[in-house]
Parts: structure tokens; sequence; C-alpha cells
């Protein structure tokens, strides 16, 4: 049997009060109805509900001073602010007091209802703890084979001082990796310095890889060390390299060669002993096929190659990828961590991630700060990865999708597809035949060829936050 959940409105509107109390006459809530914040603060503050919703303007203490003072003495109370004046202050008025959500006047009944519902799972979800999976403070996370070969890269090369050109797509992680070749060599002791060739204007490269003396230009009032002695005796990280200009290019080749350079200005030479990292994202001998990028620059760094595969060709680190992130985005922004729902991640494991890692990796980041409850659902993923067009990548053929998603699958060492991939599938289209009818059961079960009560079968074991709401 479903616990029941206590939850208070406080509302002077009286036409609101009557909504309010019908709408969430549940078998699993209890409901009391209050006109007053003021009358009702010490109760509240004696037995607090499991979920409060507030107006905003009411006579006496307002809809914020009574959610102040009952979060000052029970900080994990959701709080869900009504107000018919929607406007900008309210809203971040309310979330910067610690609203669960903000719920504008006129409202839709059943989104009320849902919300309730959503506050309520969160109220439980908070009273247990969260366990954030051992290992994830690794600073590379990845099971697929291709993953695979870049450890083993970073293993073979983990005695080595060699230098490495690093190859993948942008938001790959190639800093990533660079940084873990760097902590498994013999110069894990020294520094690592990273520098990103696309972020330098032109004129300042120089100044920023090799230093320079004082007076060497307008403004250079005292000597300045460049990258490359900060990295003496460490790395160098020379991202998006295809984008060094031509001249640089050949200073760099002659600090490759003899080990020494001139600071922009200087007449001394500098000695260093650094280990270059170079990457990108573009292909280099074709750039060097077009004139422009150096053939024998390219050489000196295409010693050992590590290409990063794309998200989207390692789907099965997807999971593990967004607990990681979601446990970091907690700990930065010093909030709770959130934790996908099974739903949610399968929805995140199938979407195409053009922005590859590191957009996924602002996807948590995002969730973390926009997400309700702790417990994250596809619907409160950003709108462009809820669109259905967004988990079939390019294509628009689900048939496809699903051809090669089965087929990565089995690559990937899966057995047992079809207990995997029919309830997701049922699951999707229950949900999209519900949004269809707008809940209504018996028409979305007409819709999908089955009878009420296979669809009511189906619920209860696929979505049974949506079944207790019959």
């Amino acid at each position: 049997m479903t616990d029941v959940a206590r939850v208070v409105v406080v509302d002077d509107d009286r036409a609101i009060r009557w909504v309010l109390e019908r709408a969430l006459a549940q078998p699993d809530l209890e409901v009391e109805i209050l006109e007053r914040a003021d009358h009702a603060l010490e109760r509240l503050l004696e037995a607090p509900p499991d979920v409060l919703v507030t107006d905003i303007r009411m006579p006496g203490i307002d809809g914020l001073d009574l959610m102040a003072k009952l979060r000052e003495v029970h900080p994990e109370l959701p709080v869900i602010v009504m107000t018919a004046h929607s406007d900008l202050d309210s809203a971040v008025a309310s979330y910067q007091g610690g609203a669960f959500e903000y719920l504008p006047k006129p409202f839709d009944v059943d989104e009320a209802l849902a919300l309730v519902r959503r506050a309520v799972a969160h109220a439980r979800e908070r009273r247990r703890p969260v366990s954030v999976p051992e290992g994830l403070d690794a600073e590379i996370i990845g099971e697929a084979p291709a993953m695979q070969e870049v450890f083993r890269a970073i293993g073979r090369l983990s005695h080595s001082h060699i230098t490495v050109l690093i190859n993948g797509a942008s938001g790959t992680g190639k800093e990533r990796v660079a940084r873990a070749l760097h902590q498994h060599s013999p110069r894990a002791g020294k520094p690592f310095i990273a520098l990103n060739m696309a972020a330098i204007p032109k004129d300042l490269i120089e100044s920023e890889l090799f230093g320079h003396a004082k007076g060497a230009f307008t403004g250079a009032t005292a000597q300045r060390q460049g990258r490359f002695e900060q990295a003496d005796g460490g790395t160098l990280f020379l991202d998006e390299i295809g984008d060094m200009p031509a001249e640089t290019q050949t200073r760099l080749l002659r600090v490759l060669a003899d080990g020494e350079f001139y600071r922009v200005g200087g007449h001394a030479s500098v000695k260093v002993d650094v280990r270059i990292i170079a990457a990108t994202h573009q292909n280099l001998e074709t750039l060097v096929e077009d004139g422009r990028f150096r053939e024998d620059l390219f050489h000196r760094l295409n010693v050992i190659r590590v290409h990063l595969p794309k998200l989207a060709e390692r789907r099965e680190d997807i999971p593990r990828l967004a607990r990681h992130f979601l446990a970091e985005a907690a700990k930065e922004l010093a909030t709770d961590v959130k934790v996908l729902t099974p739903e949610a991640e399968a929805h995140l494991t199938r979407l195409p991630w053009p922005g590859n890692v590191r957009q996924l990796e602002n996807t948590c980041r995002w969730l973390t700060v926009m997400a309700s409850g702790r417990e994250v659902l596809i619907e409160d993923l950003p709108q462009e990865l809820r669109e259905p067009g967004a988990t079939v990548g390019n294509t628009g053929d689900w048939r496809t999708a699903f051809r090669d998603w089965a087929d990565r699958a089995l690559a990937a060492g899966h057995t047992r597809l079809l207990e995997e991939a029919v309830p997701d599938v049922e699951r999707m289209l229950i949900e999209t035949a519900l949004k269809h009818t707008g809940g209504r059961k018996g028409e979305a079960a007409e819709l999908l060829g089955w009878g009420r009560n296979t669809l009511t079968r189906k619920l209860k074991a696929l979505l049974p936050a949506l079944a207790a709401g019959e």
C-alpha cells in the first residue's frame, strides 16, 4: 500500500482553495487547506507537511516569508510557490528562497497535481542517502572498446617522455587524456601547462609560448616567462595545434629540435626540458597537403598518435559519465547529487551528442541547477534534448537508429537484447499515447491496440508513478 503524503495548501483565494482541494483529493494524498499563513505558521512549524503549496501575496505574512520561516527549521521541506503576479522578481525571489517549483496562475489542474506528486517523490528521495559510485575521481571514464584502446596507450606510454599527438572531435576530452598522460608519466611531479592555440590572438602567441624581455614591445614593462619556461621539467599541452600560425610553427620546430629558444625581444637563449603533447580536431595531413601546416613539424609531433572516439561511438559509457558529472556538479555547486531515473538514463544514452563529452558535462551541470527534484526525469531535460528527433540523429528514421543501437550493443558484448529493448519501447509508446489522449487510459489502450486491462498491467510494471494516479 502506498504511503499517504500530507500536503498543505495556503491561499487567501477561495476559488483556488476549492480547485486544489478537489484536484488533490487522491488516495495517496492527505490535503489540508488554509486561508492565512500567519494563522498556520506555528502549527506547520511543529508538524511540517510533506509538501507545502503557498500563494505569495496574502494578508499577514506572505508566502515567501512563510517559506523562509518554515525552511529555517525544516530545510528539506519542498515548497511550491503560486502567484497570479507571474513576473521575473517573483520567480527569482521564489527560487532564491529555496522553492521546489514556481507555479504561475492560472495553472492547469493536472499540471499542479503532477507537480505535487513530484514534490512528494522529491521529499521521500531526500530522506534516502545517495551513494556516489566508487571510482568517479578517475581522470577518464570509459568501458567502451574504443576507450580501452586509449587506456592501453596511456599505460604503454607511462614510462616514456615521447611526444604524443591526440586526435578527436571537439568536446571528446582531449585535455583530460593529456593530463592523464602527464599524471602517469615520469614527469608527474612537475608542471602540466595547457595552452589553446585557437583561443589566443595571433600576435600574442609567441609571447605566450616563449615569454618576452623587458621593453620588447609597448606594455612589456618587465621580463615575463612563457609557457615553455613554466613547463620546464614537465609537460606542455598545445591544444588545437592546427590553428598555430606559420611563423610560430617555425619557431616551435626549432625548439623541438634544439631544446632552446629566445624570448621575444631577448638576446640570451633559454634551455628547457619539456615534453610536448599536442591535440587537434582537424586532419593535420590535409592541412599539410594544403600548405597550412609544416610537414616537418607534423612528423615531429606525430610520433605517437592517440585517437579519441566521439561520445556516440561509446554509448555504453554515457550512464557512468553522467553520474560522474552530476556528482562533480553537485560538489562544485554545494548542492545535492541529482540521480537519473532509468528512463532518463536510457534516453540520454540514445541521444546523438554532437558536442560529445563536453555537451554531456554541461547538460549535467544544467540539470543540477534547473531540475526540481533529486530524481531527474526525461521532462527535466533541456527542451532540445527532449524533442523526439533528438534520439535519431540526422537520419529521421527510427528503424535505422534502432538497428544501429542493436549493432553497437551486440558489438559491446550485450546479450538478451529483447529483455532490454522491449520494456523501453513499450514505455515510450505508452507515454506518447497518453500524451495524445490527455491521460485518458481507455483511449490510449485503443491507440496502442491493447485492452484496458493490458494497459493497466503494463503501467504498473513499467510506469508505476502513472499507475498510482489512477
